[in-house]
């Protein structure tokens, strides 16, 4: 019999002593949730062990097994391989006499033999931040040294599991024959991967499981051992769920942070380096299409408008958020008279709340009851700003603001917000909305992220997170989100992040990070390495059609940059395609036969006038083509800047070139851009001379950027851009 689910104290849920399942057991609880075993009897005597081991056939297994004894192979309690019954008696006269006395009513445990040349590890373990979670990884003896380990959060649905599978470095040992063994079997693996998950859940007593090895045999998985410990139920799950809200709910909510009638700046001031003038002057110098109301207690004109002394003096109405930028010791008293006058949402600038000890902690706490009782949207407090370009809306404290865009941006770090929108600036790229959290002393992560879902002015989602409050609740908002609209995130803090307690291997490979990695890579979260990245692939997102698969072209110019583009193609997992005969038959007529015939496609500088864009759109239209990386524009416009900016311009006919050069740059960036659109792919435009725009005005970089997308610095950031197209496709696809 199974020890029962074990009652969690009133006291403290989190603690209270492990108790650790012998082997046998813990196979019994595993194959009750449809996980394959290997076959085994307890015994007690070397004579019944030999009579098991005929029973079962040979070659057998002995064990010494016993709740107390959770790693044999350190203490030398296993004998494999065993041909007869001498052998097994032998074996298990050995082991009895290896027992201690902690080892409690230790027995026999003979089992048949499996074998397989492919080993796995498979667990749950109980994530603070995120509940019960499943790991997939390589395993024997050398499972720590490699760490080829995934994770997903319980419940797994099948297609979460096949992305557990895929994501593993050496996916391919199991889903290609090995060493005269058939791929495995990937219905009888997924399966397993998702017992895990209802085992997890329906047991929350379980505290970590452990199978290891699970060994392939004939292509099908089965537990040889396994290490089951359960304990009280974990403080780390989660403290509240945020049900669904419909659309209509939501936008009515955050209406008056994104969408106010009239904003009220409490703390304007005549100072040009405080936050109270900076607000101001923001909204002013972008031109907010709203009513503004400075609010300062001396009355003093700001900016050449008269300020009110007290927000009770605003009309009634007029202004449904206020910008706070007072002491925080006023702000209650201060939200209170808001909601009087009709604001409805409070963005809190101020900082002395829970960044700065005890009592600022305090009055953060009193602000959100507050904000609360209320009914009030609060965004801060310790925050930059929160930007709307629909409503022309720079409600910050610092710069910049972006063009109007598709991209909304949320970040636990007003300077990493401040990173994105000057992306946005240089790019062309635009934001539709961009909120600093601050403290999230009310509003957090996951309530942006379900604005977003809602906002048909939102179409990519951008997110920089270091801290995880809730991440049950964050992984609810990003399931629903992603399932609608792309999330790219990048988190900070990994360096410090920390891993399980090692009661089993499954808990040794927990690290934070791994489990944070496979619980974006289950829920279609598209997470960047970096800030750079981050942004261009919410740029690619929001600018580019998602690709129908991973059959890539790479169309250049010249031919090292193609040769680089086919590296990096392969290197992320894209299909660089033979190109299509038909495709090669119709550039044979356009270009001498110098030309590369294959893909990468490089034309070798046999290109006429209106080559390139015959090429994109032949490429584009055929059936088995899903993306292109078009590699070379600026070349013209390049060696144009040179001629325009020496002593021989305009004349010796330069000035005639010059133009002709720019002109069909911006021509090459309009056809990669009319191809993708008309055949609904697509094509990602690089080149180096992106850096050239900004100190001698590039034509082709800058006609990338005037046709609405994105000019990669090189080919290498576009095909990991075309990679994080694929992988939400893919995603999208599996729902």
């Amino acid at each position: 019999m199974l020890p029962p689910p074990m009652p969690a104290p009133a006291s403290d849920p989190s603690r209270g002593p492990a108790t650790t399942l012998s082997e046998h057991d813990s196979k019994q609880l595993l194959a009750d949730y449809g996980i394959p075993v290997a076959r085994e009897r307890l015994v007690d005597s070397p004579d019944e062990a030999a009579r098991a081991a005929e029973d079962l056939g040979w070659p057998a297994v002995v064990k010494l097994c016993g709740p107390a004894i959770a790693h044999k192979s350190e203490r030398n309690l296993v004998r494999l391989d065993l041909g007869d019954g001498a052998s097994v008696r032998a074996a298990a006269v050995d082991l009895l006499a290896r027992r201690r006395p902690e080892d409690g009513d230790a027995r026999l445990l003979v089992a048949e033999m499996v074998r397989g040349h492919r080993e796995l590890i498979a667990g749950i373990v109980r994530d603070p931040h995120f509940g019960p979670c499943v790991m997939l990884g390589l395993g024997g003896v050398l499972t720590e040294a490699l760490g080829d380990v995934a994770f997903a959060a319980a419940p797994l649905r099948a297609d979460d599991a096949r992305r557990v599978i895929a994501s593993l470095r050496a996916s391919r040992l199991l889903t290609e024959p090995f060493r005269g063994e058939p791929p495995v079997d990937e219905a009888a693996l997924v399966a397993v991967l998702m017992g895990l998950g209802r085992l997890a859940l329906e047991r929350p007593d379980l505290h970590s499981a452990d199978v290891n090895p699970l060994v392939v045999r004939g292509g099908a998985p089965v537990a040889v051992d396994a290490l089951v410990v359960l304990g009280r139920e974990n403080a780390g799950q989660p403290a509240r769920r945020a049900a669904a809200q419909s659309d209509a709910s939501v936008l009515k909510r955050f209406r008056p942070l994104f969408h106010p009638r009239g904003i009220a700046i409490a703390g304007a001031s005549t100072h040009p380096g405080k936050f109270g003038f900076a607000a101001l002057h923001n909204l002013l110098r972008f031109g907010y299409d709203g009513e503004v109301f400075p609010v300062n207690r001396e009355g003093a004109e700001v900016l050449g408008r008269p300020s009110f002394r007290d927000v009770s003096e605003i009309p009634d109405g007029r202004a449904d958020l206020v910008f706070v930028c007072t002491p925080a010791a006023v702000n209650v008293e201060l939200l209170r008279t808001c909601a009087k006058r009709g604001v409805r949402a409070a963005f809190v600038a101020s900082g002395g709340y829970g960044e700065a000890g005890e009592e600022g902690a305090r009055l953060e706490r009193e602000l959100v009851r507050t904000a609360d009782e209320l009914d009030m949207v609060l965004a801060g407090p310790n925050g930059q700003g929160v930007i709307s370009t629909p409503r022309s809306m720079c409600a910050q404290i610092v710069a910049p603001y972006p063009p109007p865009g598709r991209i909304s941006v949320a970040s636990q770090s007003g300077n990493l917000v401040s990173s994105f929108l000057n992306y946005a600036v240089e790019s062309g790229i635009g934001v539709s909305k961009a909120v600093s959290c601050g403290n999230s002393a009310q509003t957090t992560l996951a309530d942006y992220l379900d604005y977003f879902a809602a906002d048909p002015e939102t179409e990519v989602a951008l997110l920089y997170l270091e801290g995880i409050a809730d991440g049950e609740r964050l992984l609810e908002a990003v399931r629903r989100l992603t399932a609608r609209k792309p999330l790219v995130l990048v988190k900070g803090g990994v360096a410090a992040e920390g891993q399980r307690a090692a009661r089993s291997h499954t808990g040794s490979l927990a690290t934070d990070d791994r489990v944070f990695d496979g619980v974006c890579r289950q829920l279609g979260a598209l997470r960047a390495p970096s800030v750079e990245a981050a942004y261009e692939w919410a740029a690619t997102l929001a600018t580019q059609p998602l690709p129908r698969g991973r059959r890539v072209v790479v169309f250049t110019t010249a031919g090292g940059w193609g040769v680089l583009a086919a590296d990096a193609c392969a290197e992320a997992g894209l299909d660089l395609i033979p190109l299509p005969d038909a495709v090669r038959k119709r550039i044979d007529a356009l270009v001498p036969a110098r030309w590369s015939r294959n893909n990468p496609v490089d034309l070798a500088g046999g290109e006429t006038r209106d080559t390139i864009p015959e090429v994109l759109d032949l490429v584009c239209a055929h059936a088995d083509v899903d993306a292109v990386i078009h590699l070379g524009i600026g070349i013209q416009a390049a060696q144009a800047n040179v001629l325009e900016s020496g002593p021989f311009h305009p004349d010796f006919g330069l000035e005639r070139i010059v133009a002709f050069h720019q002109r069909q740059d911006r021509r090459y960036a309009r056809a990669a851009r009319e191809a993708s659109d008309r055949h609904g792919k697509p094509v990602l435009t690089a080149t180096e001379l992106v850096h050239t725009a900004r100190a001698y005005g590039n034509a082709g970089a800058l006609g990338v950027k005037e046709e609405g997308r994105l000019c990669y610095a090189s080919a290498h950031r576009a095909v990991r851009a075309l990679r994080a197209l694929v992988d939400y496709a893919e995603f999208r696809s599996g729902l």
